[in-house]
């Protein structure tokens, strides 16, 4: 199931992140011929999905995966 909006799924995201920082996993898919972008984001319990065509969306998408990959970063998960 896909989340309806943007800043749904980017609030769903970032709670599901924070629970849990090392069980969460994150995939991307374009599909050039449809001008889709899928993203996912599980922690293998709850599965957090939404696709966009928008091309102002993408670039959200974009923002949102560098920041996250950042936290990720700059945790120390030991």
């Amino acid at each position: 199931m896909y989340l309806a909006s943007w800043d749904e799924f980017e609030r769903a995201a970032q709670n599901l992140y924070l629970q849990d920082p090392m069980k969460v996993t994150y995939s991307m898919k374009y599909t050039h011929k449809s001008n889709l972008l899928k993203i996912k984001l599980t922690d293998n319990a709850i599965c957090l999905q939404y696709k966009t065509e928008n091309q102002p969306e993408v670039k959200k998408v974009e923002k949102f995966i560098n920041n996250l990959m950042r936290h990720m970063a700059s945790k120390d998960h030991s």
